[in-house]
């Protein structure tokens, strides 16, 4: 029998290869106009079916129009990529962040998938970008090209403005609600990612900045991949450069380290000698061994007598629930819930994790081998989805529950940093900090809403003739409280915004202000 199971899964990967190259050539071919409505139909009934919230910033007369004037418009055949283009921003007229349409880019084999993970698809990977206006600067350089100083606008790239970029994609996506600083910052993490869209992967790009009155072109390459020479003698490490690399790993394995940025996804520090004020910056509830990460960092605080935490969330998009959920166990003054029950459609809205259409030949052999596996999670989420009222259904996350006494729970003063990067989970936790009243808000109104999100379980649900895939979650994850500003973030109590000088003279205005209050300065 495990021969057996060797030899599918053998085969499974050739076939993968293979699909590669098909799914490939898939990309130019052209759908018919009964095969592209017939799509439009698949996703307005899967979100009809599935998304508990679907008429929540929109009505339903509303959103018929729009799916059936995108229909009458489709008058001539078309690729996936021209059908996605028509087909998102009826998705994001939805105005949910989570539900979006995921673009049919080019696939790659394994080993330059592999060296586009570790040194991005092109040379822009390197480049954190942010708009001001109507154009794009530097942010942050990750290049060995250190020159291009933060506060440089990006004018062109290979002779694409960013606007070009921006006329495109501009309505492919979308924030929680009516929110209005969620865009610019997302098209600044993301214009990398555009680009690599509409040209694919390259080595070198030639860029036009300005910098000034000062405007030149500079050609930009990817770190070169480093291919490991097998056999090669190391010279020998002394016991405390043993030591120092283990720890270097325990470090980048707890905190969750980027190697194309060479950050960490949670970080604490001490901003002042005595250690009474300290900075934790959460990049993201994504990556890092959490609990391990929040057990020192809170040990390490109680041990050093902190008074004062700011907390930065800025350009935190979100992730794990659970992971916020850990955090807010130490903030919280009490052990209220996190989130409240979840809404589901159905009692087996849970069922539909998995799609197995469009899956690859080595994903089915999985999705089929592993189904007897599935099936007690299965009776589990159908025996604790319950009916409520109004014909509605409630399913409990672990992070309805009330988080557990911790002997580290920060007692102190705690600031949080926000912008309108932050989104999903890192919302969900600023929503029961502010409604808790435990935290002092600094920056600008955050992208995610404070009535909560429409996420939890996630699947990718394929369309049947395009081949196009969507996401959308399944849950309507909200707080025990709530504002009556419906479909916006949470706004700050103190509302300060960068502005491009800031970022030229390496400001952060917002950790100014509450290092001054700390001091007493205000």
């Amino acid at each position: 029998m495990k021969k057996i199971f060797l030899i599918v899964v053998v085969f499974a990967l050739l076939a993968s290869c293979v699909s590669v190259n098909k799914y490939n050539r898939n990309l130019e071919k052209q759908r018919t106009v009964n095969q592209l409505k017939s799509d439009v139909d698949f996703v307005y009934r899967k979100l009809q079916q599935l998304h508990p919230r679907l008429y929540w910033y929109i009505s339903k007369a509303e959103l018929d129009f729009k799916f059936d004037s995108l229909k009458a418009s489709i008058h001539t055949p078309m690729t996936s990529p021209e059908f996605y283009l028509k087909l998102s921003p009826v998705i994001s007229s939805i105005k949910e962040g989570h539900a979006r349409l995921l673009p049919m880019i080019k696939r790659l084999k394994t080993k330059d998938e592999l060296v586009a993970k570790k040194f991005g698809a092109t040379p822009l990977s390197l480049f954190e970008f942010e708009r001001f206006g109507q154009s794009l600067y530097v942010e942050r350089n990750h290049s060995a090209e250190k020159s291009i100083r933060p506060g440089t606008e990006l004018l062109s790239v290979n002779g694409t403005s960013p606007e070009d970029l921006i006329a495109k994609y501009r309505k492919t996506f979308t924030s929680d609600g009516y929110n209005k600083t969620f865009f610019n910052r997302r098209f600044g993490r993301d214009f990398p990612s555009y680009y690599y869209w509409q040209n694919g992967i390259q080595d070198s790009v030639s860029c036009q900045f300005r910098y000034n009155d000062t405007i030149r072109t500079v050609s930009l390459k990817r770190k070169p991949a480093v291919i490991p020479i097998k056999n090669q003698k190391a010279g020998k490490q002394t016991l405390e450069q043993k030591e120092k690399a283990r720890l270097d790993s325990q470090k980048r394995r707890i905190q969750g380290y980027t190697k194309l940025t060479e950050a960490y996804s949670k970080d604490l520090q001490f901003l002042v000698p005595d250690s009474s004020v300290a900075l934790m910056r959460i990049r993201d509830f994504t990556k890092g061994q959490y609990k391990k990460f929040y057990t020192l960092a809170f040990k390490q605080l109680g041990a050093a007598k902190t008074k004062t935490l700011i907390l930065d969330l800025r350009d935190n998009p979100g992730g794990r629930l659970a992971d916020a959920a850990d955090l807010y166990g130490y903030l919280a003054s009490d052990n209220s819930l996190f989130v409240s029950k979840s809404e589901l459609t159905s009692k087996t809205s849970l069922w539909h994790l998995s799609d197995f259409r469009g899956k690859s030949l080595f994903d089915k052999v999985f999705y089929v081998a592993f189904t007897p596996v599935r099936l007690p999670f299965m009776a589990y989420f159908f025996l604790s989805t319950h009916k409520g009222d109004q014909d509605k259904f409630y399913h409990s996350l672990s992070a309805s529950k009330s988080p557990r006494p911790e002997p580290s729970k920060f007692s102190g003063k705690i600031y949080t940093l926000i912008n309108g990067g932050s989104f999903s989970a890192s919302c969900i936790l600023s929503s029961n900090l502010m409604g808790s009243q435990r935290s002092v808000f600094v920056g600008e109104e955050t992208g995610g809403a404070y009535n909560g999100t429409v996420a939890g379980f996630m699947p990718i649900r394929t369309l049947p003739k395009s081949k196009l895939k969507i996401k959308f979650g399944l849950m309507l994850i909200n707080t025990p409280f709530s504002d009556n500003k419906d479909g916006r973030g949470i706004f700050p109590d103190v509302a300060i915004k960068p502005g491009l000088d800031d970022r030229i003279k390496g400001n952060d205005p917002e950790l100014k202000w509450v290092l001054d209050d700390i001091k007493g300065i205000h």
